[in-house]
């Protein structure tokens, strides 16, 4: 790429040095994928027929506590951007603040008091703090400066959520001044609700959509007169906990992108590599618009069906979309179509047990004495688990139901140290408990799973968020344990363990050659597997995902240790699988 350009958005449409210029582009989003693994992942988004990647910068992983800053590992933004200059790409950034992506809490960070996307100072003050931190980063590679980004995003999809067009003028205003002088633009869905709210007259507007795009350019231009780009164009859908796997048929899909292409029009396919929501960072949904609709997590896996794989592999859907490109763009060469190289597969047998009760004095930040129920965010907490351990008197021997109101979003309930129930957010929140003379010690251990992403339930808390009743009476007096499992490494294995309840399992792996593989776990209930201290992210027996992805920049030759918390019950003989191929689960289409 020349050492300065000059991208433009005309009347006309798009240009690049004062020539017309047609976005090609793919969604990537570098926090999705291991540092070592982005040039083959970019270098496949080149091959397919892409001039440009896009991706989201999620706040909450750049700045995981107030005022600190990080740039490095799955959170160098700076490097993936050099990465795909280096692929030959151009770069599209989204730096929010919000970003919804099925990323937890949409990348707002969970320690924010106050997280109403508006103008009022107390959600503007941090905002500001955190672009003075980033844009800076992201306005010194812009084409015009020698880089490689094109164009800055400005919010995302706002109308889906408010129609505050202060707030929206404060950060474009505020991108500006920070040094951004590429295009900015505003993308939302093509309903005029969205548009109206979501978008003003002096930034360009793109739309969102996966389906119609005659029909969904002919909406947008109700409300707006700009050159068309779909910025989100859904070429496959992402999994709740529970449902079947989506996919989208390659054929109708490609389809749809030559007839995008051949109206002249912009695109960015979301998303053309998903890669995995590792860790505690996969997201959830709230019943769709609804307020107080039913709790939806989302899959550990982000493969989205997109044309490569979570795993890098190119697809039926890559090959389908490069024949399609290639009818409008030249092609690079053509990859190579061998399979990707993965681990042998085998079953591996656990060695060591330790129940998380009796490891408190090594995982938690400090036992709190509270009246009521703290949350999470009372806590300091931003993810993981939570201790609550309080006292039920007796003598009640009528069984009256122990209920625990805003749980978010799961507990395992032991009565007097033995595993009672298991109580879940929109599901079974209470229990029937009666109580002897001297009463019952009652434990909760409370995981958090996503925060929602989209919707009005945006910027929920997390842990008890209401308080324990038993019939009517709220109980009061807890000792809370805050456990935001940030590391696995110092577990003490070879202690004595009896307790109940959730537990540790370490297995060992033994590579030859370093290879990606994929973990199973079946006969084992909900948890969080740990690969040489890395939080691969949640595995659940109730589907559709059946295996986690391990990228092979986790491994070393030799022993590689596994780790695995298993929430509700381990196997008799617990064992982990490797296996050589993803299971995503049944699909639908």
């Amino acid at each position: 790429m020349p050492m300065s350009r000059r991208f433009q958005v005309t009347r006309h449409g798009l240009t690049l040095d004062g020539e017309p210029f047609q976005v090609l582009s793919g969604a990537m989003h570098y926090f999705r994928t291991l540092p070592q693994q982005w040039p083959d992942r970019l270098a496949k988004l080149r091959a397919m027929g892409l001039n440009t990647v896009e991706t989201y910068v999620p706040w909450n992983l750049h700045e995981p506590r107030p005022g600190e800053f990080t740039f490095t590992g799955l959170a160098d933004v700076e490097g993936f951007l050099t990465a795909a200059e280096k692929a030959g790409l151009y770069a599209i950034v989204r730096p929010g603040p919000y970003i919804c992506a099925e990323w937890e809490n949409g990348g707002i960070p969970a320690w924010l008091e106050f997280r109403q996307r508006c103008h009022d100072p107390r959600w503007l003050e941090p905002v500001d703090r955190w672009f003075d931190e980033l844009i800076p980063r992201i306005a010194a590679r812009q084409v015009g400066r020698g880089g490689n980004v094109l164009m800055v995003q400005v919010e995302n999809e706002y109308g889906s959520y408010g129609d505050d067009h202060v707030y929206l003028r404060h950060l474009a205003s505020g991108l500006t001044r920070r040094g951004i002088d590429v295009p900015l633009f505003t993308s939302d869905g093509s309903w005029g609700l969205m548009v109206t709210g979501g978008t003003v007259p002096e930034i360009y507007a793109t739309a969102n959509f996966g389906s119609d795009p005659a029909g969904h350019f002919a909406e947008f231009a109700r409300n707006r007169d700009d050159p068309e780009f779909c910025m989100e164009f859904w070429n496959g859908w992402f999994d709740h906990w529970g449902e079947e796997h989506h996919v989208r048929d390659p054929e109708e899909v490609a389809k749809l992108l030559d007839e995008l292409l051949t109206r002249g029009a912009s695109v960015n396919v979301y998303m053309a590599h998903g890669g995995t929501n590792f860790g505690f960072m996969a997201g959830a949904n709230a019943g769709g618009e609804q307020a107080d609709g039913r709790y939806e997590p989302t899959v550990t896996s982000y493969d989205y069906d997109a044309p490569i794989s979570e795993h890098g592999e190119p697809t039926a859907k890559f090959w389908a979309y490069r024949e399609v490109l290639g009818r409008h763009t030249a092609l690079p060469p053509e990859p190579s179509r061998e399979p990707v190289a993965t681990l042998p597969a085998r079953e591996i047998a656990c060695e060591a047990r330790l129940s998380l009760l009796d490891c408190l004095d090594v995982l938690s930040t400090g036992t709190v004495r509270s009246a009521v129920p703290r949350t999470f965010e009372e806590l300091g907490q931003a993810y993981g688990l939570a201790v609550y351990r309080g006292h039920v008197p007796g003598p009640r021997p009528e069984a009256l139901p122990l209920t625990v109101t805003g749980l978010h979003d799961r507990a395992c309930v032991l009565i007097d140290g033995v595993h009672r129930a298991t109580l879940e957010r929109d599901a079974v929140t209470s229990l029937p408990l009666a109580t002897p003379e001297r009463g019952v010690d009652v434990t909760l251990i409370v995981e958090a799973m996503g925060r929602v992403n989209y919707g009005p339930v945006q910027g929920e808390s997390k842990g008890v968020t209401g308080g324990v009743r038993h019939e009517r009476q709220s109980v009061f007096g807890w000792e809370i344990d805050p456990v935001p499992l940030d590391s696995v490494e110092g577990l003490p294995w070879g202690r004595d363990t009896s307790a109940a309840g959730p537990s540790f399992h370490r297995a060992t792996l033994h590579v030859e050659e370093v290879r990606d593989g994929f973990i199973a776990l079946p006969g084992w209930g909900k948890g969080y597997v740990w690969v040489n201290g890395f939080n691969l992210g949640r595995y659940w027996s109730r589907g559709p995902q059946v295996t986690l992805y391990l990228p092979w920049p986790l491994l070393r030759r030799g022993a590689n240790e596994l780790v695995v918390l298993e929430l509700d019950e381990a196997p008799a003989q617990p064992r982990v699988e490797i296996r050589a191929a993803p299971d995503l689960g049944e699909s639908r289409s």
